[in-house]
């Protein structure tokens, strides 16, 4: 049961520092072409983010002041993000080439963290549980519902390019 905890709560950090990069990267565009898009993608990635994660914390069964400080961490990276992004793009050009390649940096690492954390700690736990190795058409139903998923979120990154 200890192995949860520490698994939720390295999920948990892994998901704030995604918050908050892609939050500082948000704030930093100044181009409402980037924008509006990105606006649109990243509400419905941070909701299924925070649905992944709030299944996690109730699988955790966490105290009732854990949840709570959890939860709002979680809600408050990324504004925080953003206006960490926005006091940055007061001060620097974001054309320069310094700017662009820091700006590129930290939507690699964010998308690494990203993609570590849904490959590791949510998709090959949910994976690997007895009930979907044991049953096929589970197996084949997650397998399309992903794979569906990844069109969708796909799809949204296409549009808004």
């Amino acid at each position: 049961m200890i192995y949860i905890y520490i698994y939720i709560q390295i999920l948990e950090l892994g998901i704030i520092v995604h918050s908050m990069i892609i939050g500082i990267s948000l704030g930093a565009s100044g181009s409402p072409k980037i924008i509006k898009p990105l606006l649109a993608a990243l509400s419905f990635h941070q909701c299924f983010e925070g649905i992944g994660l709030g299944g996690s914390i109730s699988q955790a069964k966490y105290k009732y002041h854990t949840i709570v400080i959890m939860v709002v961490l979680f809600c408050l990276t990324m504004p925080i993000g953003i206006g960490v992004g926005i006091g940055i793009s007061n001060v620097y050009n974001e054309n320069s080439p310094k700017a662009l390649i820091v700006e590129g940096l930290l939507l690699a690492a964010s998308g690494g963290v990203l993609i570590y954390m849904a490959l590791v700690d949510l998709l090959a736990t949910d994976f690997m549980d007895t009930k979907m190795l044991s049953s096929f058409k589970l197996q084949l139903g997650a397998s399309f519902t992903l794979l569906l998923g990844i069109a969708c979120m796909s799809l949204l990154t296409l549009m808004g390019a």
